[in-house]
């Protein structure tokens, strides 16, 4: 047992650093962590986990009254993918097949599926109201940083090369 008062002095620095950490979450996301993305053109300066799920879930279609939102997977057995549903949703990726089929058949379909991270850089940076989600460590040239998401593990990899 700790004694009263020790519990709180010992864990002062990670308290300290995770506090720091949240503050300047977007330029100093973790290796840990993946980065929701946008183009740097883009109007749109911030998003939170919940606005998330919804774009995701494609329960809110737009950004604003004028711009659409047009969200980007991963194939879902990337780790990268795994890592995102589970920040995001809760559940692996094959947990939410259901959900999709049955949003399928009243005409709702799921976000785009690109092959590579590169491929969702491309595609975010070029395609306005797009957004995606890449590793923390990855190059961000021209995209913007939304959301950082702290995963467990962190499984998937970054490129070596764009």
């Amino acid at each position: 047992m700790i004694p009263p008062g020790r519990g709180v002095r010992r864990r002062w620095p990670a308290i300290l650093l995770t506090l720091l950490g949240w503050a300047a979450a977007m330029p100093m996301a973790q290796a840990g962590s993946l980065v929701v993305v946008t183009g740097q053109g883009s109007s749109f300066e911030s998003l939170d986990r919940e606005r998330l799920a919804q774009i995701y879930r494609r329960k809110r279609l737009f950004w604003d009254r004028h711009t659409r939102a047009i969200p980007v997977n991963l194939p879902a057995d990337d780790p990268l993918r795994m890592a995102f549903s589970q920040a995001v949703f809760g559940v692996p990726p094959e947990a939410l097949l259901d959900y999709w089929n049955r949003q399928y058949f009243q005409g709702v379909a799921p976000p785009h599926v690109l092959q590579s991270q590169a491929a969702v850089k491309r595609f975010v940076r070029d395609t306005e109201g797009a957004l995606g989600y890449l590793p923390a460590c990855a190059t961000r040239e021209g995209l913007r940083v939304l959301l950082v998401l702290e995963v467990e593990g962190g499984a998937y990899t970054c490129p070596s090369s764009e």
